[in-house]
């Protein structure tokens, strides 16, 4: 099995993206509640931990219309009062600095935040409407276009 370490969110994202060429799309297979079977992790043999997915969101601070940038209180709040309930067991956060095209075809370069949650890969479909929840809802607070999704399959041990 191939070990991947992933230290930036740029890294995270590339691997997201290399991942979906080279599996053919499986990757979002397991979002949408596939099961990772044993046959599929029988050759990891020396990994430790069971088939989790890891779950990377890419939210940007940049707003359109003149309005100010989200600041980092406002951020740490929406953790508190909406991802944190959903995802009580633990997740984490990077700090970083991203940019997008826009629907206007405009880059914007911004201050952003990678959030990573991992759980069992059988319980995808149980946190996937969590997930599509805290995208919406950040969009919709601050008036954004969207929030990055990657999933990645990952092996786990806590």
């Amino acid at each position: 099995m191939l070990h991947i370490r992933v230290s930036t969110p740029a890294t995270a994202a590339l691997v997201a993206v290399a991942l979906l060429f080279t599996t053919g799309g499986q990757v979002s297979e397991v979002a949408y509640g596939r099961t990772v079977t044993q046959a599929e992790t029988a050759g990891a043999a020396t990994t430790t931990g069971s088939p989790y997915l890891a779950t990377h969101l890419y939210f940007g601070t940049g707003r359109h219309n003149g309005e100010p940038p989200i600041t980092d209180d406002q951020f740490m709040k929406f953790v508190a009062d909406v991802i944190t309930p959903r995802f009580p067991s633990g997740l984490t956060i990077q700090q970083g600095r991203g940019q997008w095209r826009d629907k206007t075809g405009s880059i914007n370069k911004e201050i952003s935040y990678e959030l990573t949650v991992l759980y069992p890969a059988g319980e995808a479909r149980r946190h996937n409407p969590d997930i599509e929840y805290i995208r919406r809802l950040y969009c919709s607070m601050y008036g954004l276009e969207s929030v990055g999704r990657a999933d990645v399959r990952a092996q786990a041990d806590f």
